[in-house]
């Protein structure tokens, strides 16, 4: 009977050592094109876009994005200047901003409640990014290839507290720094 109550206990708190992993990874629509993204999830039925808003235009100010049911917009805060976005979606509102002028290599992402400081792993390599001494647990985008910025595999273990708006202003800040503008 104690084995039967150990393996019970043992299946309850696996949800509390291993958080789920939601976003997995993102990539280019067209291989050639770094204005419209799919992003993937640990489901397969639920996928997502981020799409430059004014593709014609070739305008990296104003982005939509989707993800299952979810909807929302970024928007850098001054038009011609790429060191501060505001990601909104489902009635959150959060603010990417560079942490140091003219660095943008290191973020503050905030909902006004949880802050995370995102940033480059290695210095100017912008391959790879990451949380940086988080509570919330970790957020790792890595290109799939070196120096090729297409694809991207996303290790998602942030806290379930954590919401979507904040996953996707990663996910855009290192496609975005990352990306060849023309």
């Amino acid at each position: 009977m104690n084995k039967f109550i150990g393996l019970i206990l043992f299946f309850l708190a696996i949800p509390l050592v291993a958080p789920a992993q939601w976003i997995t990874g993102m990539q280019t629509y067209y291989s050639d094109d770094f204005r419209e993204w799919t992003i993937f999830t640990d489901d397969e039925d639920i996928e997502g876009e981020m799409t430059m808003r004014w593709r014609n235009q070739n305008d990296w100010s104003e982005w939509d994005y989707f993800i299952g049911d979810l909807t929302g917009t970024i928007r850098a805060t001054f038009r011609n200047d790429p060191s501060q976005f505001e990601i909104r979606g489902n009635g959150n509102t959060v603010t990417a901003r560079r942490l140091f002028a003219n660095d943008f290599r290191e973020w503050r992402i905030t909902d006004n409640e949880t802050t995370i400081i995102f940033k480059t792993k290695w210095g100017n390599n912008f391959n790879e990014w990451t949380t940086r001494d988080n509570k919330k647990g970790s957020f790792n985008l890595s290109t799939e290839w070196d120096n090729d910025p297409r694809n991207w595999v996303v290790e998602d273990e942030l806290d379930e507290a954590v919401n979507l708006q904040m996953k996707v202003a990663m996910l855009f800040i290192a496609m975005y720094h990352s990306s060849p503008k023309e």
